[in-house]
C-alpha cells in the first residue's frame, strides 16, 4: 500500500469570452451544437469501438453535455438577478484517453462551463482553459489531449460566433 501523498499546485486561465448574441439565443445555439450524452445507449454498447461510433455521432463538434443545471432557477428568490446556465461537457472517448494514465484527470473531465448575461446584458461564455489543468500531470499523452480539447473548445467559439482567445488557438493551430 502506497501512502504517499502528493500537493499539487497548477496554473489555470478563466477564458471568458464574449458572445454576440442575446443570453436565450447562446442557450439554445450552445444545446444545438453540444447535445445532450445519450447515457442510456452510451451504456448499452457492446465494445468501445462501438461507443467511438457512437460518440461521433452524437458530438458532431467535439462535444457533449453530461449536465445542465439552471442557475438562474436556483437562485430564484434571492438577491442575485443574473441570468446563468452551467453545464458539464466534454466526449468521454476522449477522455478516456487520460484516463487510462491517470483516474484523477477525472477532476477535469467533463470540462465546465458557465454561460451567463453580464450585468450589461451581453452574453458570456467562462471556461478553464483545458491545456493548462492537464500540463500539471506531468504526461505528454495527458498535454496532447489537453491541447486538442483546447482546439475544440476554440472551434466551438468560433462556432458561438465569438472570438476565441489566442491563447487556445495558438500560433499554427488557427
Amino acid at each position: 500500500m502506497t501512502t504517499d501523498n502528493a500537493l499539487i499546485d497548477h496554473p489555470a486561465r478563466r477564458l471568458i469570452v464574449t458572445l454576440p448574441r442575446p443570453y436565450d439565443a447562446v442557450i439554445e445555439h450552445y444545446e444545438t451544437l453540444v447535445p445532450e450524452a445519450d447515457l442510456p445507449r452510451f451504456y448499452q454498447m457492446a465494445s468501445w469501438q462501438a461507443t467511438h461510433e457512437l460518440a461521433e455521432i452524437n458530438a458532431p463538434h467535439g462535444f457533449m453535455r453530461y449536465h445542465r443545471s439552471d442557475i438562474t432557477a436556483l437562485m430564484a428568490g434571492s438577491t442575485s438577478l443574473w441570468k446563468a446556465t452551467q453545464y458539464l461537457m466534454g466526449n468521454h472517448t476522449i477522455a478516456e484517453r487520460m484516463f487510462r494514465h491517470d483516474p484523477s484527470t477525472m477532476l477535469h473531465a467533463p470540462l465546465q462551463t458557465v454561460l451567463y448575461a453580464d450585468s450589461d446584458g451581453d452574453t458570456k461564455l467562462a471556461v478553464d482553459q483545458p491545456s493548462l489543468l492537464l500540463s500539471s500531470y506531468d504526461n505528454p499523452q495527458i498535454a496532447d489531449v489537453g491541447r486538442e480539447l483546447d482546439a475544440l473548445l476554440a472551434q466551438l467559439i468560433t462556432l458561438l460566433g465569438g472570438d476565441a482567445p489566442s491563447q487556445i488557438v495558438g500560433p499554427g493551430r488557427e
